[in-house]
Formats: C-alpha cells, structure tokens, sequence
C-alpha cells in the first residue's frame, strides 16, 4: 500500500509539472517586453514573443534625455503626480529608471514628436493597458527597452 501511494503521488506530481511548466516564466525571458524607438517615436509591446500592440509615444524634447537601455518596472502607481513639474498627472506609471517612467499624458496631440522632460508619455488608454500587462504577468517578467 505505501508503495502504490508513492506511485500515485508522484504521477501526480509529474502531471502538475507537465501541466503549469508552460505558464511559468523562465527566469531568462520576459513574458511582456515594451520596445521603444527614440527615431521613431514609438512603442512596441510584445507578449510571450507576439507582437500585441504598437502605438505612438513622446519622449525627451530638446534639453532632456530619455535614457536608453534595458530596464526592469522598479514601482508602479495607478496615479502619481510628478513633485519636479508643477504636480504634472502621470497615470498608470510604470517607472524604470530613478524618476523616469512610463506613464499616460492629457497632450495627447503631441504623441508621435518627442515632447516630455525624458518620461515616456502614452495614450491614457495605452498606459492603462500595458499598465495592466505589466500588473497582470509581474515586474519581473516585464522588460522595457529603449532604443534609437
């Protein structure tokens, strides 16, 4: 009797590896990656590897740099309002880098030329939705990359 519950137990073990391996993310690969293009001026979101969205962005303007790299989502905030200009609204923030951050802009006619202090400014809808990717797979399975 001991031996077939040892058995059982680790077919069962084996059949819930085999069935939620696939949705565990490898810690060497992002599930969400938001790819931005300074020449361009735009974004790029992919998920598990598929292209899900692409959508204009403003980033720095003359005199202020966005900065380029890899990044992790270091903290979001739902509604954060900027303390460096004039208590700026910045909806659905993913910030990255120190107070650099992705977030929604109301200068919506602007999107497409670079146009902000060095954050990455989006559609207030656009925000909202890779707000809620990055808050539906983690900040460690997101990565932002920045490019020109």
């Amino acid at each position: 009797m001991g031996a077939n519950v040892m058995r059982h137990t680790a077919l069962l073990t084996a059949f819930a590896i085999a069935l939620f391996l696939p949705i565990l993310p490898s810690a060497a690969e992002a599930r969400v990656v938001a790819r931005i293009d300074l020449s361009s001026q735009t974004m790029r979101v992919y998920v598990n590897g598929a292209l899900r969205h692409s959508w204009k962005v403003s980033t720095g303007r003359r005199g202020y740099r966005t900065p380029t790299g890899v990044f992790r989502p270091k903290w979001l905030a739902r509604m954060h309002y900027s303390r460096k200009y004039n208590n700026a609204p910045m909806p659905h923030s993913i910030f990255f880098y120190g107070g650099y951050a992705i977030h929604g802009t109301y200068e919506i006619r602007r999107l497409g030329r670079p146009a902000s202090h060095g954050c990455v400014r989006l559609h207030p809808r656009n925000a909202r939705r890779l707000f809620a990717l990055v808050k539906t797979f983690g900040r460690r399975n997101t990565r932002i990359v920045i490019r020109y």
